[in-house]
């Protein structure tokens, strides 16, 4: 199928930006960091939550959506904790979407609107535009045009270079709100769909709450989308993401502490990565990154005196395998 590419322009900031976010990623890779805690990962789904609901008007707190996520009572307005309780469901269910399906966008947005709209998870059928008091900042296309222009934005998904998934999570997010194709709701779809593209092409992101930066920069948020519509364009409004992406992981990596690298603690981080395979001491350097030969012929040493490891070959062309 021919699609056409929704227009962006590739600029000096969004390279910039890209790239200082794949330096945090790969500091959180090339240093050995403990793994995301439960408790840091439910306190960041709390967080995405909040943040995305509030950014439409939703009033609950951050405590209020964790006693709901625990399963307690809560007192406030009964559609807040309804589209609280579905949000929660929603991203409970992330793993199970297909981020190249449309089939799977409307299933998502029927667990995201359910009880709220008559028709969730189904295309829009009338025209819609979003309205700020008196003043309406944007018209989406005609219903008719909904199915299309939908097919066409998950063809540039499918077919986009990978690489370029920062970009494209972001160009996603703002055509999705360019089409508005749900009758409700098309909000929180293009955050959430966001941070499926974002965690599929790297898991970390599972953990790192794009909405709450979102929502403490609303106005920002608002104002890039409608300077994307008045451009045409979505370049603005992929700076702008891309400046939330880097400032949430840059504040989640500062919560996660590096673990005091010992002989020891290298050994067993290092067995999950070689398993049984054989590697060689220049293998084990790759994996660590920051650790000197000496070191790592200590290491590998120690290993194969403590039977952890055993050895084969002589000088430059020993290897090492995990007992």
């Amino acid at each position: 199928m021919n699609y056409n590419k929704p227009p962006y322009s590739f600029t000096e900031n969004i390279f910039t930006l890209s790239s200082e976010i794949q330096r945090l990623l790969g500091r959180y890779e090339g240093i050995i960091m403990p793994k995301p805690s439960i408790k840091l990962r439910r306190s960041s789904r709390i967080k995405t939550i909040q943040g995305s609901l509030e950014i439409e008007g939703n009033k609950l707190t951050p405590e209020q959506i964790t006693a709901i996520l625990d399963g307690n009572r809560v007192m406030g307005p009964q559609r807040d904790i309804l589209e609280a309780k579905n949000a929660i469901a929603l991203y409970d269910k992330a793993g199970s979407f297909n981020v190249l399906s449309e089939k799977s966008l409307c299933k998502a947005h029927s667990v995201m609107m359910e009880g709220l709209i008559k028709n969730p998870g189904k295309w829009r059928t009338g025209n819609i535009g979003v309205v700020d008091g008196s003043k309406v900042k944007h018209v989406a296309p005609k219903p008719n045009m909904v199915p299309s222009l939908v097919s066409n934005l998950f063809e540039f998904l499918k077919k986009e270079d990978e690489k370029k998934y920062l970009i494209t999570s972001c160009v996603f997010h703002y055509e999705l709100e360019f089409i508005h194709p749900f009758e409700d709701g098309n909000g929180r779809m293009g955050r959430f769909w966001q941070h499926l593209i974002l965690t599929k092409y790297h898991p970390l992101f599972e953990y790192v709450s794009i909405e709450s930066v979102i929502r403490d920069n609303q106005k920002k948020y608002y104002s890039a989308l409608g300077k994307a519509d008045s451009s045409g364009e979505s370049t603005v409004f992929i700076e702008f993401c891309l400046e939330a992406i880097l400032n949430s992981l840059s504040e989640f990596l500062d919560e996660l502490k590096p673990e005091p690298l010992t002989t020891d603690s290298r050994l067993e981080n290092a067995s999950g990565q070689f398993s049984r395979s054989w590697f060689s001491r220049k293998d084990y350097i790759k994996f660590f990154k920051t650790i000197s030969t000496a070191t790592a012929s200590r290491d590998l040493s120690s290993g194969v005196e403590s039977k952890k490891l055993e050895k084969r070959g002589e000088k430059a062309i020993t290897e090492y395998r995990f007992v």
